[in-house]
């Protein structure tokens, strides 16, 4: 997300968790929805949001609004609104993206309060899950690319491991079954304030308003 650091406070946040979920394969977090409303979290996810820029959302606020308002002031906003679980997600607004075959790509926008408290989530989440990752994997992981893909494939194959398997899913974030997510995120999360922030953003509505 940018070439942004990490604040000297979330990366140790980031490391107690991604050490405890490495030495305990089994353990399960049950204290981590006061970690996302912290101020250094969400100050971080406020700056990797604004290093992605994007259009804004249904409710067509953008981050010279927010600057205008006040970033502190709206991100305390944010964060009294988790600490007082009143915080509820806007519809998801959907637009449709022309593709190289002339067809259209159907393309999810959240708010931009949604992406900030989306983005924080994903700051505590993200360490622990990564500690289950298998070592060959590479995509949608902090610190890799498809060039250290192609790097091991190069070495498994000159160890002769020439069984390739060539796939493409189609629309696969969009077929999840949402049940079956949660219930991996629960061998790993149970906290049912995390939880439940997850299922509201997997609810949310598209409105289509262009």
């Amino acid at each position: 997300m940018g070439n942004l650091s990490t604040p000297i406070s979330v990366q140790k946040l980031q490391t107690a968790l991604h050490a405890k979920a490495k030495a305990e394969a089994g353990y399960r977090f049950y204290a981590l929805y006061d970690k996302i409303y912290r101020e250094d979290v969400l100050a971080h996810a406020y700056a990797q949001c604004r290093s992605n820029r994007g259009a804004p959302g249904v409710d067509r606020q953008d981050f010279a609004a927010v600057e205008a308002y006040g970033v502190q002031r709206w991100l305390g906003e944010l964060a009294l609104a988790l600490r007082q679980e009143s915080y509820r997600p806007e519809p998801i607004r959907r637009v449709f993206i022309p593709k190289a075959n002339g067809k259209l790509r159907p393309l999810g926008i959240s708010t931009l309060r949604d992406r900030v408290c989306m983005t924080a989530a994903m700051l505590m989440l993200e360490p622990i899950f990564e500690a289950d990752l298998p070592s060959e994997q590479y995509a949608y992981r902090p610190g890799r690319n498809a060039q250290q893909a192609v790097i091991e494939v190069e070495e498994r194959l000159h160890r002769g491991q020439t069984d390739v398997v060539d796939a493409d899913l189609a629309d696969y974030f969009g077929s999840i079954p949402h049940a079956e997510l949660m219930l991996s995120l629960a061998r790993r999360i149970v906290d049912r304030r995390v939880l439940h922030l997850i299922q509201m953003w997997l609810e949310c509505p598209a409105e289509e308003t262009d």
